[in-house]
């Protein structure tokens, strides 16, 4: 089989023009982006539609790969096989894991969206607006700090608000900024995110309009004057020269997957220490297009799912008609204790004992009141006996299930799935609200123990000093009703990304939390999570190559 990058390069692409046409979006209404991209002005779509929304989510990661991207765009496509009109709204793709080793995220084989090489390397821009924009405030507030007239001083002690680089680079984790002497600048111990991390993309994502943006950048805490009262990103006039440099970003991006189905991707924040779901305006977007829109949330259920219902969900009063679980034969065999080189023999005994993972997924998900429907991504080597195992569990479990094909098939590959997707969201309750795990009016604590325990499966939640001495701080500025957004190991359900499985009888430990004022929301961060990860040993990076021609190849 052709590699991802062959296939994409080979794909008959319409002119995006008529991709928007199929749409109803009126030419005056796109920016090109060259033949093959374009920027919506969603502002001037008068549509009365509310497209069905559509989660995808998967079981826990495993090295061995589930494929949730794949199979969310595979579905559009199967979708439109069967006769509906779909669109995809999916995340951009970060530098970081694109160099480093999870690779790209336009999906795989005959289930892409193209052009997969300009939208896995810099797409239309926004990652850089948000770097730029994030950068502009610590570098108004290292000038603050710097300048000896300003009318609200920050105590450089106190100030929480790092630098971002799309880039993974664990050097520049923990830095020291103005060295240099007088002319340098006050120097201070800070760090750098990775740009997927920063509040400003989730800001971008969970924003309802161009005006919602600038209010909730100047809603940014950074840190505390020499009184010990709170400064924010309007003290220092910051939130109009960010959204300036924004103002592109902002917009969603329209591209189409291999067999031409629209699809639109915008934001990118990482689920395990950021909200992980493309941005409301995307969503709500695709909901005005089409009448299908499905979206895909990051990692595990665990994580981009939890988010998406406890967070964007209740932010922007969106209603999700189904929930899909991608869940691999693979995947299974690993929970179930297999080595990543041992899977491609049938082993049936240690795919049962990898599907109480699949099982707490579900429940998990059928929490929030929603349809679940399990997508069996199927890898070569996969027994019919292996998807049978997990069928029978669906069937005892009242869960839809078929096995998906797009990657080998596209969306010929993806019509069984695209028909129960369908069925389910006709179902009673495709319409109900969500039911939210917890409620806002919790403590901080209360929330964080109900994710840990319900979601989870933890026995109990134990706090760091550190994360105490948060906790006070975040009750003192008044936003304890905010939602939780746990940063969490994607590998397990427990923050030890070495409990495979469904682990059981374990704490959580929370090392310390973060407060993000103007996205709305607070941020536990468990175990040994960081917010800047690191390259592996052999990097994705050094195995790419691009010739005098500009063709590039290793990329996936």
């Amino acid at each position: 089989m052709k590699t991802d990058i062959e296939i994409a390069r080979a794909a008959d692409l319409m002119p995006i023009n008529d991709v928007a046409s199929h749409l109803g979006i009126h030419e005056d209404h796109l920016e090109l982006y060259g033949k093959n991209k374009a920027k919506i002005d969603f502002r001037s779509l008068n549509s009365e539609q509310t497209g069905k929304l559509i989660l995808v989510t998967a079981i826990t990661p495993t090295p061995a790969g589930e494929g949730k991207t794949t199979v969310s765009i595979g579905l559009a496509d199967g979708l439109s096989k069967i006769g509906k009109k779909p669109i995809a709204v999916l995340r951009e793709p970060s530098l970081g894991p694109v160099f480093g080793i999870k690779g790209g995220a336009a999906g795989g084989g005959y289930s892409q969206v193209v052009p997969m090489e300009d939208i896995n390397l810099h797409f239309t821009g926004d990652f850089a607006a948000v770097e730029s924009a994030n950068n502009l405030l610590a570098a108004l507030i290292d000038n603050n700090i710097q300048s000896k007239n300003p009318k609200r001083r920050i105590d450089p002690r106190t100030v929480t608000w790092k630098r971002v680089l799309d880039m993974n680079d664990r050097a520049l984790r923990d830095i020291v900024v103005g060295m240099g002497g007088v002319t340098g600048g006050i120097a201070r111990e800070s760090g750098f995110y990775i740009t997927a991390a920063s509040e400003v993309m989730a800001i971008l994502c969970l924003s309802n309009d161009f005006e919602d943006l600038k209010r909730r950048l100047g809603k940014i805490y950074v840190g505390d004057d020499f009184e010990g009262n709170p400064v924010y990103a309007a003290d220092l006039n910051a939130e109009n020269a960010m959204a300036i440099l924004l103002k592109d970003a902002v917009k969603p991006n329209l591209v189409q997957t291999l067999e031409n189905t629209p699809a639109i991707l915008h934001g990118g924040p990482f689920a395990n220490i950021a909200q992980g779901t493309n941005s409301v305006i995307a969503t709500r977007t695709g909901q005005l297009l089409a009448d299908y829109v499905v979206t895909e949330a990051g990692f595990g259920a665990d994580l981009g799912a939890e988010k998406f219902l406890n967070i964007k969900c209740r932010n922007a009063d969106l209603v999700p008609s189904a929930i899909v679980i991608v869940a691999t034969v693979r995947a299974l065999k690993m929970h179930g204790g297999l080595a990543k080189d041992a899977l491609i023999d049938e082993n049936i005994p240690a795919l049962k004992k990898g599907l109480p993972n699949l099982i707490k997924h579900i429940e998990n998900m059928q929490t929030f009141d929603k349809e679940v429907v399990v997508a069996l991504n199927s890898f070569p080597g996969d027994t019919t006996a292996e998807h049978e195992v997990i069928k029978d569990l669906c069937k005892q479990l009242g869960v839809r299930c078929a096995v998906a094909k797009g990657f080998s098939q596209g969306g010929s590959g993806m019509e069984e799935l695209a028909q129960l997707v369908v069925d389910a969201c006709d179902s009673p309750n495709s319409s109900t609200p969500v039911s939210y795990t917890y409620n806002l009016e919790q403590s901080p604590k209360a929330k964080i123990e109900t994710i840990a325990k319900t979601i989870y499966g933890a026995s109990k939640v134990e706090y760091q000093p550190r994360a105490l001495k948060d906790l006070a701080k975040i009750e003192a500025l008044g936003m304890n009703d905010l939602p939780i957004c746990m940063a969490k190991t994607q590998y397990s359900f427990s923050d030890n990304p070495k409990a495979i499985g469904k682990p059981t009888d374990f704490s959580i430990s929370v090392r310390q939390v973060e407060l993000a004022s103007g996205a709305g929301f607070i941020v536990p961060i468990t175990g040994m999570m960081l917010r800047m990860p690191g390259l592996p040993a052999t990097p994705a990076a050094v195995g790419m190559h691009i010739d005098s021609d500009g063709t590039i190849t290793g990329l996936s």
